[in-house]
């Protein structure tokens, strides 16, 4: 048996590795994505107080702290009993939209679109951020780099800081806006609105009109049946911050709705030996291993999983894309997972549209921004983070200290998923032992689609990035090591 280690895959937020198996003839007979490292953020966040929760939990990462922040804040509302006003909802869900703008920009610019607009088979020195600037110009870069910054300059107006917010509290939120600040939101939200749809047509331009991406975005290796999960308001329409959560089948059929404070009857999780991130599943299905149809109860979250659970988008413009991309990919539901970039850029012109509604709401600027909260129980919170369902699950004790704490993360969600497409890339790009760094790297742009978040689902940091590539014979012989 000989064994192909990609270690660390690159190009996600945290540290993982890529073990692919080859048998004698060369030809892939499996393959895993191993997680090694744990933090256990769940365990010394019990005894803490609860408020401090929303402000500990958003150091699990870096990239979604914002999500974190008020999944946080959200599970302290129910777990106090406690409906926030409807101008704090809607400051938060502004942030919010915020957060997913400058988040989605990060994912596609930087670490999805050098596939394509470099290309798959590019050194890997030119397969990054400055090689996409190389393609597409200084004038694209500079407006990227504005308009991921305005992402952030609305979280930080309302949060405090664009990074690690500050303002969620139970009940509510800790500050409101200015009409000087809701001007220089209306004026960014617009504004990116306008870079959200330009996006659209760099896509179109670069993948839609290259006939060698799209059969390469509808090819077996790329493709999975799965169930799908996302938030949904009360028109099924996605939504990132509110509503319940809908799950479809491999046909779009409802399978299931639920509020957040019934998702244990949903999902389960599991531990598998070779990983630290655990496996969640559809408790109503069961687990029948790494396999997808209709029989197994593996779902997935993220951009994709909220278009294919929803029954279309909010907004005008992007409900437009959300039609489109269903049409020319063949209808809907959409098993592509290469597909999970277009379904990103759809979702970023929509936050930024909702943005706009928002920010031009004439509530936004209300001074009525928290509730009193009431005596502590349990309380579950849910949010889209950008890369999917996120899960915060307290339980307080009479003093309002945490008893419990169960995070299930958009990364976990998808852990049974992100495994079975490695594999099937693995399977589907090599063969009778022909491996080059070309096909290394479209097998982990399987992975790379989900915009995986591993800090968050395995909660460490190993503080390095090193490389180690080795390539053994149908022997066990190591015939080649290649260091970084």
């Amino acid at each position: 048996m000989k064994t192909i280690t990609i270690d660390p895959i690159t190009r996600l937020e945290g540290h993982g590795k890529i073990s692919i198996f080859l048998n004698e003839e060369g030809n892939v007979e499996n393959a895993y994505l191993q997680v090694p490292e744990l933090r256990g953020f769940e365990r010394f966040c019990e005894g803490r107080k609860a408020e401090d929760l929303p402000i500990i939990t958003p150091r699990i990462c870096g990239v979604c702290p914002v999500a974190h922040h008020f999944a946080s804040t959200r599970a302290l509302d129910a777990a106090f009993n406690v409906e926030p006003p409807s101008a704090a909802k809607k400051l938060r869900e502004l942030m919010y939209s915020g957060y997913i703008i400058y988040d989605h920009t990060l994912h596609f610019y930087f670490l999805g679109a050098p596939d394509f607009v470099v290309g798959p088979d590019a050194p890997p020195a030119e397969r990054n951020i400055l090689g996409v600037i190389q393609k597409v110009g200084l004038d694209i870069a500079k407006e990227v780099i504005k308009h991921r910054a305005y992402g952030q300059k609305m979280t930080a107006i309302l949060g405090g800081k664009a990074t690690h917010p500050t303002c969620g509290l139970p009940g509510g939120i800790s500050k409101g806006l200015t009409e000087d600040e809701r001007q220089e939101m209306e004026k960014m939200a617009k504004s990116s609105v306008e870079f959200a749809k330009f996006s659209l047509k760099l896509f179109d331009d670069v993948v839609l009109k290259n006939k060698k991406y799209v059969d390469l975005i509808l090819s077996d290796p790329y493709t999975l049946k799965t169930y799908y999960m996302g938030l949904v308001d009360q028109n099924n329409k996605v939504n990132f911050y509110d509503g319940k959560v809908r799950v479809v089948d491999q046909q779009g059929k409802e399978f299931v709705k639920f509020a957040p404070s019934e998702y244990l009857d949903v999902i389960e999780e599991r531990v598998e030996q070779w990983t630290y991130t655990k496996l969640t599943y559809l408790k109503k299905v069961g687990w029948k291993g790494l396999v997808d149809g209709p029989e197994s109860g593996v779902y997935r979250v993220g951009p994709l999983g909220r278009l294919n659970a929803s029954e279309g988008m909010a907004t005008p413009l992007a409900q437009q894309e959300f039609e489109r991309m269903y049409e020319t990919l063949g209808g809907k539901p959409v098993h592509s997972t290469l597909a999970f970039h277009w379904a990103r850029l759809i979702e970023l012109l929509y936050a930024a549209e909702r943005a706009v509604e928002l920010s031009t709401d004439e509530e936004i600027t209300s001074k009525d921004l928290r509730n009193e909260v009431g005596n502590p129980g349990e309380g579950v919170g849910i949010v889209e983070a950008a890369r999917g369902t996120l899960i915060h699950h307290y339980q307080l004790d009479e003093d309002a200290l945490i008893k419990k704490a169960n995070l299930i993360v958009a990364t976990t969600n998808n852990s049974s998923a992100i495994c079975m497409s490695i594999r099937d890339a693995a399977k589907g790009l090599i063969h009778e032992g022909e491996v080059s760094q070309g096909i290394l790297n479209m097998v982990e742009m399987a992975f790379r689609a989900y915009d995986p978040c591993l800090a968050c689902a395995t909660h460490f940091a190993i503080g390095q990035m090193p490389l180690e590539l080795k390539i053994y014979d149908h022997n066990k012989k190591l015939l080649k090591t290649l260091r970084r």
